[in-house]
């Protein structure tokens, strides 16, 4: 008995297998948390950047993503400069702002 395959059935087996892996991909990716990124934002910091030159700041705490502290100022320019939150200069920034925040 000769056995004759139709050439269709192994491409409609192919786009099935391919459309179940899609929508199996697609749920795992909606339940998932959306992390920006896993490591450290800042790679070298400043010890310090004149206040009038700060249009904001960001303190991110240590967390899973960076074991240290991170400052980024976000300056007047429109680029961002990573600070050292131990150095006394960024504390007195931090301190200026959050006073200028209060205030206003």
């Amino acid at each position: 008995m000769a056995r004759t395959a139709t050439p269709a059935a192994p491409r409609l087996l192919r786009a099935a297998l391919l459309l179940l892996l899609l929508v199996a991909a697609g749920r795992r990716a909606a339940g998932a948390p959306v992390v920006a990124e896993l490591r450290c934002h800042c790679l070298q910091t400043v010890q310090g950047i004149h206040f009038k030159n700060i249009q904001s700041f960001n303190v991110t705490p240590p967390g899973p993503h960076c074991g240290q502290t991170e400052v980024i100022a976000t300056l007047k320019n429109g680029q961002e400069a990573c600070l050292n939150p131990a150095a006394p200069m960024v504390k007195k920034i931090i301190s200026k702002m959050l006073n200028k925040s209060s205030t206003n």
